[in-house]
């Protein structure tokens, strides 16, 4: 089996693309992968806070869902660890770009299985959330004394995800 190939194949941006034939019960995509983002708000959800720590991105990029799903795991852990439960985080990034892959089999009587391009609109194989330019990926909600923890769990998230960002503090 087959794993997922390298984020870099993924990272720019593409338009969505709808393929159009003659039947149109073949311009569609039929089935989408399950969403592997188990959870959007975690901390405390009802406390205000006085500071949002944002991680923002330096330019247009689509970001795959497992790579988000990984980032705020290591950001949540890092940010609990140092708040306890005094911050709010939110994953502002929603993977809803439908990513496919016409997969074409290499080796020994692999002609035999193969359409070549004849077929070529691709099975889907994940999501991903496609984020412009100046726009966050993750929001945490911290008081004064938190800042700092909240800025360099953030940073610990950037070596998971494609592409350059940037840490912007700002009065909530």
């Amino acid at each position: 089996m087959v794993g997922l190939r390298k984020g870099h194949c993924y990272t720019y941006m593409k338009r969505a693309y709808t393929r159009r034939s003659r039947r149109s019960k073949k311009n569609y995509i039929k089935t989408i992968p399950p969403l592997k983002l188990t959870k959007y708000d975690m901390g405390d959800l009802k406390k205000k806070f006085e500071f949002n720590v944002s991680l923002v991105v330096n330019k247009d990029i689509q970001i795959r869902q497992n790579s988000i799903e990984s980032a705020r795991q290591v950001v949540n852990r890092r940010i609990a660890d140092a708040a306890s439960n005094n911050y709010f985080m939110k994953v502002k990034a929603y993977p809803h770009h439908v990513l496919r892959e016409n997969r074409m089999l290499g080796g020994a009587h692999a002609d035999r299985l193969q359409t070549g391009m004849a077929h070529a609109f691709g099975m889907t194989i994940n999501l991903a959330a496609q984020v412009k330019k100046g726009k966050p990926v993750f929001t945490i909600s911290v008081n004064k004394e938190h800042v700092e923890a909240a800025k360099t769990s953030l940073k610990f998230a950037t070596p998971r995800l494609p592409g350059h960002f940037s840490v912007k503090v700002e009065k909530a």
